[in-house]
Formats: structure tokens, C-alpha cells, sequence
């Protein structure tokens, strides 16, 4: 009997010695809870659903361009989901957005008609969910900031006008998507300085992969997306001017630099010469192929008006020995291996006009018909040995009416009238869309 009790003598011991330093511990876990600062989240996002109908088929490389069709199409285009987290007490703030193409994702049939008809599976990073939007910005005062990680390439209006609401076409505008990336994000650093009336954007990001630059989208299919690892061995610098003295309207320049080479799948663009070292990849160096952009861009929005407006023309340096080396690529990297050229050109404007109060709506309804217009060539002014293909001169006209509700549910309604180079020798093509979804 002596050894239980004995047992529950040091038990109570024990809990009676344990019990001050738990609460001890618990106190200062309780202190490290209140030191922890405040975290702001903010939720967006925003849908988009397309339902088109085309007069014409697929293929515009046929002679005379695409057959007469009559085809309807649906598509989840995109949902984008956006979570931002702020520090205001340190300045500090991350920002994530990711982005559902289609509805789907994994692997998908593309039919290239610029390849001879050829079915190609396209697979992309992550099939087709990608994080356009990863960074971190601290901000220094009111006026400076400076942030890390994946952001929109600061060139075009696209890269700051990308939701449904910001533009009044059913899509984004095609002259812009044709000759860059729908949408550009990168990886880098991004500098920001609000002086006064003026905003600067300065960002050193990852440059294009030349491999995949052809003559149907000129730059645009750059995009680093087909493998896990952005390739950065060749930088690139973007520089923005937005100048906002009036009200409701902004209009300014942007500026690319980049070259093109390095981030090649393999380092197969070097120049050639004698001397020979197995323990050097390129013992020459490299055949420099730079990329220049250069935009001026509007966006305006006063009273019942609203517009904007872009220019944008570029210049590859060494598009002959890309093409060169491109036509010689395997086909298992899934690239268009059509001839490049030196420059291209694009160049749109849209105008609305908001009616909702002559059909007695409230200032909670926009109902604005508008006009629209597209031109890209991306084979401009090609070099003497590349023939001058006029269907890449590509001309849109378009009419139609958006309508939103409160800034965040929209339905939009257009006819497209698309015209490839020379009009004698190519069919016109009509297209009717309907898009709808919200943004918030």
C-alpha cells in the first residue's frame, strides 16, 4: 500500500511544479499572437464566356483565303482568381492571380494550318491554369515602390486594361494579341515612382525564346511556357511613362529592350568560326537577336465617352538567322517554324458612347454602343528574301454594344469584319460574338 501512495505523492508533485511554467508558456505564446501584425486580404476576380459565330472556316492559308463555313462556337474563356495581402503597418503587400483558360486543363489538339494542316498537342505549364501574378511590393512613402517576383510586362494597354469591364470589345484587342503575348507577365523587378501628374515603371525581367517566333504572330508565341524553368540568361528592360494631368484620361509611352538568344531551349543560335573547345559552348560567342517595342498608348474615360487607343511597332534584330535556325527545330517542340521578320506593326482604337440615361437607366447602368478598329501586319517591310505575304496585314472592323451593370456583371454583343491584305485576293470573313460574366 505504501508504493501507490508514494506514486501519487510525486504525480501531485509534479502537476503542482509543471503547472507555472505551462501558464508561462501560454502567456507567451498569448504576447507573440499580439505582436503579430495585422493582415488586410482582398478578394477579386473576374469571368469571361464567349458564344461566337464565324462565316468562314479555319484555315486562312488556303488560296483565297478561308473557305466560306457557317460554325458556332462556345468557350469558358477564362476565369481569373485574384487574393492580395497587405501589411499596412510595414508597407508591405503580395498579390496572387491565376487564370483558367477554356475551363480546362492539361493537354490540348491544336490544327495548324500554317503547317500544313498538321494536329499538334499543346501542353502547357500546368495545362491550362497559370499564375500570371506572383510578387511582393513594399513601398517606400507614398510615392516609390518596388516589387519582385512575376507581374505584367508594363508595354501595351492590355498589360493595365485586361478585364472584361476595362475595354468595350467581346475580346481583348486582336491587333495587340496578334504581334505580342496576350497579356504579358514575367518574372523580374519592378520599380515605381508617382511624380505628381507622371507615373514611371521601370522593370528587368526574363527576355522571349526566339524558337518559337514565326510569321503568322510574329514575337507573341515567345512566351516561356513550355517548360518548368524560365530560361533568364538574357535579360530584358521595360520602361513606362503614364502622364495623368486630365481627368479621366491617361495617355503615355512604353519602351522594350530585349534580347532573344540565350534563352533558346539549346544554345543552337552561336556564331560559327575555327576555333574549336569542347569545354565552351558557343567559343565565339552567340548571334545577338534583340527585341525593340515601342508603344503610345491613350485610355480615356469622361462623362459618356469612353476610348482608348495604341500603337505599337517593333523591330528583331537578326530575324533572318532565327528563321534560319528555327526551320531546322524538331518538331516535338511544338512550334510554328514559319520565317520571321524584322518589324511589325499594331495598331488599335475603340470609341463608346453611354446612352443608358436617354433610355431612362439609372447611373448604375452603362449601355454604350461602340466602333472598333484593328490593324497588325507581322511581316512589315520584310528583308528582300522574304516574300511579303499580304495576309499577314490583317484589317477589323467592328460594331457592337456592351452594357454593365454596377461596374461588375457586363453582356456584351458585336459583328467583326476582318479583312486580309490585298482584298481582291482574299475572302472577307464576318464573325458575331456574345460574351458575358462579371468582374468584381
Amino acid at each position: 500500500m505504501r508504493s501507490p501512495s508514494l506514486f501519487l505523492s510525486l504525480l501531485c508533485a509534479t502537476a503542482l511544479l509543471t503547472a507555472p511554467a505551462a501558464r508561462a508558456d501560454d502567456k507567451d505564446e498569448e504576447k507573440a499572437e499580439k505582436k503579430r501584425p495585422e493582415i488586410n486580404f482582398e478578394f477579386g476576380g473576374y469571368a469571361d464566356l464567349q458564344f461566337a459565330f464565324y462565316n468562314h472556316g479555319e484555315n486562312q492559308n488556303r488560296e483565297g483565303g478561308a473557305q466560306r463555313d457557317a460554325r458556332v462556337t462556345f468557350d469558358t474563356t477564362r476565369l481569373v482568381l485574384e487574393l492580395e495581402g497587405s501589411m499596412p503597418e510595414y508597407g508591405l503587400e503580395a498579390e496572387v492571380e491565376v487564370e483558367f483558360e477554356h475551363g480546362g486543363t492539361g493537354a490540348s489538339m491544336e490544327l495548324e494550318y500554317e503547317e500544313f494542316g498538321e494536329f499538334e498537342q499543346e501542353v502547357e505549364k500546368g495545362g491550362e491554369v497559370r499564375v500570371e501574378e506572383l510578387y511582393l511590393k513594399k513601398e517606400f512613402g507614398e510615392r516609390f515602390s518596388l516589387s519582385i517576383g512575376r507581374f505584367y510586362v508594363a508595354t501595351g494597354l492590355l498589360s493595365a486594361f485586361s478585364r472584361p469591364t476595362d475595354y468595350l470589345g467581346t475580346i481583348r484587342a486582336e491587333s495587340e494579341t496578334l504581334i505580342i503575348p496576350n497579356t504579358w507577365d514575367e518574372m523580374g523587378v519592378q520599380g515605381r515612382a508617382s511624380l505628381g501628374s507622371v507615373q514611371l515603371t521601370a522593370q528587368v525581367i526574363n527576355g522571349l525564346d526566339s524558337t518559337a517566333f514565326n510569321s503568322q504572330r510574329w514575337v507573341a508565341e515567345g512566351h516561356q511556357t513550355r517548360f518548368e524553368l524560365v530560361r533568364a540568361r538574357d535579360l530584358a528592360m521595360v520602361l513606362r511613362a503614364d502622364v495623368t494631368s486630365f481627368e479621366g484620361v491617361v495617355f503615355g509611352a512604353s519602351g522594350y529592350y530585349g534580347d532573344t538568344t540565350r534563352n533558346r531551349p539549346k544554345p543552337d543560335l552561336v556564331k560559327a568560326c575555327e576555333a574549336s573547345n569542347d569545354r565552351v559552348v558557343a567559343p565565339c560567342g552567340y548571334i545577338s537577336a534583340p527585341l525593340l517595342l515601342l508603344d503610345a498608348h491613350l485610355s480615356a474615360q469622361r462623362g459618356p465617352w469612353r476610348a482608348k487607343a495604341l500603337a505599337m511597332w517593333g523591330y528583331l534584330q537578326n530575324a533572318d538567322d532565327i528563321s534560319a535556325r528555327n526551320a531546322r527545330l524538331s518538331n516535338f517542340l511544338n512550334v510554328t517554324r514559319t520565317p520571321v521578320a524584322e518589324h511589325a506593326l499594331a495598331a488599335w482604337a475603340e470609341l463608346g458612347f453611354n446612352v443608358s440615361s436617354s433610355v431612362g437607366l439609372s447611373t448604375d447602368h452603362r449601355l454604350e454602343p461602340y466602333v472598333r478598329f484593328d490593324y497588325a501586319d507581322s511581316v512589315l517591310n520584310p528583308r528582300t528574301e522574304l516574300f511579303d505575304n499580304p495576309r499577314f496585314a490583317r484589317a477589323i472592323y467592328t460594331v457592337g454594344t456592351s452594357y454593365t451593370l454596377a461596374g461588375v456583371a457586363y453582356s456584351k454583343l458585336d459583328f467583326s469584319h476582318r479583312r486580309l491584305g490585298d482584298s481582291s485576293r482574299f475572302r472577307p470573313e464576318n464573325t458575331v460574338r456574345l460574351s458575358t460574366g462579371f468582374s468584381y
